[in-house]
C-alpha cells in the first residue's frame, strides 16, 4: 500500500506522513529535499538554478521510488512524484524562472521513467489558503523558506487546484484551514476516518 501527501510548501506534508505512518505502522517516507545541493542557491536566484534544482530532485525521487517498489514495503510518502512535474516546474515556467525549453526537457526525463514507478493507492492533497500557509512556514522557521514570496505560493495553489480538479486516481482533499491534525488529535481521527474508508473503497474495487 503506498499513500502520497501532496500539498504546498508549509501544508503540513511531513508531519502528516508522520503521523499517519505510526498509525498504519507503515515505512514513513521524506523526499530527498534536504540533499539537494541546489536548493539553497535556487531560493537565492530562482531564475538562474530551477532547472539544476528540479533535475536532481527528480533523479532522486526516481531512485527512492524505485528502492521503494524493490522492497514491497508498504509507506506513507511526503511529497508525490507528480507534485513536481505538474505544478513545480510549470509553475517556475509560467513565472519567468525557467524557459520552456528546460520544461520540456525536464518532462521528457520524467516521461522517461514513469511508467517503471509504482503509483500511489491514495493520494491526499493538503489544501490550504495562502495565510495559513504563512502561519505554519514562520512556525516551523526554516530559514532556506524565510524568502519564499507570496505570489509564489499563491501561483503554486492555484496550480494544486488545477491538478486536484483533474486527478484521474484515488484522492482524498484535506482542508488545513478547517483541520489542524498536528494540534488536534480529534482533527487528526477525521482524517484517519477518511482513509479508512477510502482504504474499504479500495479493497472492495
Amino acid at each position: 500500500m503506498q499513500i502520497a501527501i501532496s500539498g504546498n510548501i508549509g501544508a503540513g506534508k511531513t508531519e502528516l506522513t508522520r503521523l499517519l505512518a505510526k498509525h498504519y505502522g507503515y515505512r514513513a517516507v521524506y523526499g530527498p529535499t534536504e540533499e539537494n545541493p541546489y536548493l539553497s542557491s535556487f531560493y537565492e536566484d530562482m531564475r538562474r538554478w530551477s532547472f539544476n534544482m528540479m533535475v536532481h530532485s527528480l533523479c532522486s525521487n526516481i531512485k527512492q521510488l524505485a528502492d521503494l517498489r524493490d522492497s514491497g514495503e508498504s509507506f506513507v510518502r511526503d511529497r508525490s512524484l507528480s507534485d513536481d512535474v505538474y505544478i513545480f516546474a510549470p509553475n517556475l515556467q509560467s513565472m519567468g524562472l525557467m524557459t520552456s525549453r528546460d520544461l520540456a526537457t525536464y518532462t521528457k526525463l520524467f516521461e522517461m521513467t514513469y511508467s517503471l514507478l509504482p503509483k500511489p493507492d491514495l493520494t491526499i492533497y493538503l489544501r490550504g489558503e495562502v495565510p495559513t500557509l504563512i502561519k505554519h512556514i514562520q512556525k516551523r522557521g526554516r530559514q532556506l523558506e524565510s524568502s519564499i514570496r507570496l505570489d509564489y505560493l499563491a501561483n503554486l495553489n492555484n496550480r494544486y487546484e488545477t491538478w486536484a480538479e483533474n486527478y484521474e486516481d484515488k484522492m482524498l482533499i484535506v482542508d488545513i484551514d478547517e483541520l489542524d491534525f498536528v494540534e488536534n488529535r480529534e482533527d487528526l481521527g477525521v482524517i484517519i476516518n477518511r482513509i479508512d474508508a477510502e482504504f474499504n473503497s479500495l479493497f472492495r474495487a
